[in-house]
């Protein structure tokens, strides 16, 4: 009988993936992820296991190494910068992620953070928490300009919605984006080309009333020069869902920044994102272990979400 490990902190023993999953026959293994992960830990887990639907464990290639019996892994969300496909290749595991899979869930979180940063919600809702009342013009989006960094499917959905709201939408051109967007979205994958890609240059050729909203991957943008642009009014503010380290630790830079707000990776997870991904990461695992994935990524790029 093969052993799957499920480490997605949503699903659970006797939910209608593992019912699926051991109704094939598999033996499953629940260990949901809510925090960092050492090495040593992950080996532990993997210790007989053959498959893994997993969130965003640090796949390095010491942990892939030492999983002696690991076939195949599958990302129950898009990116899997946290997998070392390169290694895993080496190996013969089979590596899978799941495009597009969150896509509706992560455009509307990004309209939202918009929406949020444009009205002053989390400050105007935090100060009449404290006891006080305070009222503050905000703006509106219509008739701004969203600059969409990334074309993937998230990408794709912004833009109608967006556009929906009276907004014009920018894309492809980097330059002319940060330049002339009002808010400009991160919607790419994570690699060594977009690692810091939104750094103290590309911050200072952002406009001065300018928001930066991130769904993607914490390390696209440069958090030290994110907080100085912020501090020093270079840009106005910024949204982010995604952090260098997660959770955020407690000597970030991001804390406690006037005008950035940090969220907790929440872009995806809707009650629909969530019961997609379930599913079809263990359709995808199943044949995956068959020798037979639909969605290998050795050899793509995703947009990580």
């Amino acid at each position: 009988m093969s052993s799957i490990l499920i480490t997605t902190d949503y699903l659970s023993p006797g939910d209608e993936v593992d019912v699926y999953l051991t109704g094939l026959g598999f033996a499953t293994r629940h260990s949901p992820m809510r925090g960092a992960r050492t090495a040593g830990e992950l080996v532990s887990l993997l210790d007989g296991v053959e498959g893994a639907l997993i969130a965003n464990e640090p796949m390095s290639a010491t942990v892939l190494e030492r999983a002696r019996s690991l076939r195949a892994v599958v990302r129950a969300g898009v990116g899997y910068d946290s997998v070392d496909v390169v290694a895993a290749a080496r190996l013969g595991i089979s590596v899978s992620n799941l495009p597009g899979i969150n896509a509706n869930a992560v455009a509307e979180y990004t309209i939202a953070l918009m929406l949020a940063q444009a009205r002053n919600l989390v400050s105007m809702a935090a100060g009449v928490a404290a006891g006080g009342w305070p009222r503050r013009d905000g703006f509106e989006l219509r008739g701004k300009t969203l600059g969409i960094i990334g074309r993937g499917a998230v990408a794709q959905r912004v833009r109608p919605l967006a556009e929906a709201f009276g907004m014009s939408v920018l894309d492809g051109d980097l330059d002319k984006l940060l330049r002339e967007s009002d808010f400009v979205s991160v919607h790419t994958a994570l690699t060594e080309r977009t690692r810091n890609l939104i750094d103290a240059a590309a911050l200072a050729r952002m406009k001065p009333s300018a928001h930066l909203i991130n769904t993607a991957r914490g390390p696209i943008v440069d958090s030290q020069a994110l907080v100085d642009a912020v501090r020093s009014g270079r840009i106005a503010g910024a949204a982010l869902d995604v952090v260098d380290t997660e959770p955020l630790s407690a000597d970030s830079p991001l804390r406690d920044v006037d005008g950035i707000t940090v969220y907790s990776h929440m872009a995806g997870q809707t009650a629909e994102a969530r019961r997609d991904a379930g599913l079809l990461g263990a359709r995808e695992l199943v044949a995956a272990l068959a020798g037979k994935p639909q969605h290998p990524v050795a050899h793509k790029s995703g947009e990580g979400a």
